[in-house]
């Protein structure tokens, strides 16, 4: 069992080291956020309705939901515009959204309590679970004497494990964003049906684009990672998440397929310019992405939200242990980490990076710094589903919508609205 005890020690040293950057963070602290137990102001937070309608009347989305929760309690739910604006159906408390990227954490608390359990470790390499993952290179961009650019495929330093797929330091990236051959390399990824074992197997053909826990790059990571729980549990990701996660929490609609025709008519669609031919949960196939594929409602998302605030438990059942639960939402990215920042810096200005999650780290570079307080947890994905967690302020909210082009806006603004109405 010594594997299981690495695991574990690597999440206690981590909740040790949350505790020892508290008294640093003081500081910090009072740079950023509201004061502790400040009061939220229902009467500020009216502001949201006058922004959100605003940008349904300008076009920009078709709709949203939007739930805050503070103190264990909704302060503010509201559903916004339409579920579907060629049909006029009004937005209902029960749509459903794609979540995007916000599987991903999903996917990172399915790994984290099989390494509660003992099932996986930290420190394990992938290829464990994965054996092709064995003889994965890394591409090095180079030009030849004729300066067309080559790429060249390098041994790994050390394995990718575990740990580096949940940090997104595994050195799988994605092919729609950025240049080079690496990136090239990635086309036709998507081409057919597949599960998640084949499509491991395709990414474990394709170069890496940088040597593991060298630099944050934001990939395939998470799609792996559903294979290895697939491997170490013996369930599909759906079947693991769904007995072990989703349907003891009660989010009984978050899942990666509609079939049903009454879910089916609840999808919440996207205005005509957000429309694209890609994959979805209405197009049924083989593959469970653990890395962007599911779908939830704003209820399930409220249960998710309060086990999450509660630091891994709900009405007395256990998600996460207080040690995994610290590991998960430390920063492991930071300076000293030996990890760099690539061009698009997906965590944000001010967060580092836990298991999953983006991390609220310092007030961050902006002048004034962004809203939000130390220690909050968040992610976001491509249409717009968005949670904060801010144990600071034992609050978090979840906006919803489906709309590619208009979301940053949103997010953005709607947390500033939030973090504006509590009292100074």
């Amino acid at each position: 069992m010594i594997w299981r005890n690495v695991a574990l020690s690597r999440t206690a040293a981590a909740a040790v080291a949350a505790v020892s950057l508290s008294a640093s963070l003081s500081v910090a602290a009072a740079e950023l956020g509201p004061p502790p137990h400040a009061v939220l102001s229902r009467e500020k937070l009216s502001a949201i309705d006058d922004f959100i309608n605003g940008e349904i009347a300008s076009g920009n989305i078709p709709g949203a939901i939007v739930l805050i929760q503070h103190h264990g309690q909704p302060v503010f739910f509201k559903c916004f515009g339409k579920r579907d604006v060629e049909k006029g159906t009004p937005m209902t408390a029960d749509a459903i959204f794609p979540i995007h990227s916000v599987t991903k954490t999903i996917t990172s608390v399915a790994a984290m309590m099989l390494v509660d359990r003992g099932k996986i470790a930290l420190d394990d390499p992938v290829s464990k679970y994965i054996p092709s993952f064995a003889g994965m290179k890394v591409g090095v961009e180079r030009k030849d004497g004729t300066g067309k650019p080559v790429l060249d495929l390098v041994p790994l330093r050390r394995p990718i494990t575990i740990e580096d797929l949940l940090l997104h330091t595994s050195g799988i990236t994605y092919g729609f964003y950025g240049e080079g051959l690496v990136k090239a390399a990635y086309a036709g990824i998507y081409l057919g049906d597949f599960d998640n074992a084949e499509f491991a197997e395709r990414l474990a053909k394709l170069p890496l684009a940088e040597q593991p826990r060298t630099l944050w790059d934001y990939g395939h990571s998470a799609d792996v990672l559903g294979r290895v729980i697939e491997v170490a549990s013996g369930q599909s990701l759906y079947q693991f998440e769904k007995t072990n996660l989703l349907d003891p929490l009660g989010m009984t609609t978050t899942k990666f397929f509609l079939t049903d025709p009454a879910e089916r008519a609840r999808y919440a669609q996207p205005l005509g310019k957000d429309r694209h031919v890609e994959r979805n949960s209405l197009d049924v196939t083989r593959w469970e992405s653990g890395g962007g594929g599911m779908v939830s409602t704003i209820s399930d998302f409220a249960r998710y939200g309060q086990m999450l605030l509660n630091g891994g438990t709900l009405d007395g059942k256990t998600y996460l242990s207080p040690a995994t639960f610290a590991a998960m939402t430390t920063d492991h990215i930071g300076p000293g980490s030996g990890v760099a920042r690539n061009s698009f810096d997906y965590p944000g200005d001010g967060f580092g990076f836990g298991y999953g999650f983006g991390i609220r780290t310092d007030p961050g570079n902006a002048v004034p710094p962004p809203p939000g307080s130390l220690g909050e947890i968040k992610w976001d994905g491509a249409t717009g589903v968005y949670i904060v967690v801010d144990r600071a302020q034992d609050m978090f909210f979840v906006a919803m919508e489906n709309s590619p082009s208009g979301r940053m806006h949103v997010q953005v603004t709607l947390k500033k609205i939030i973090y504006d109405a509590f009292e100074k």
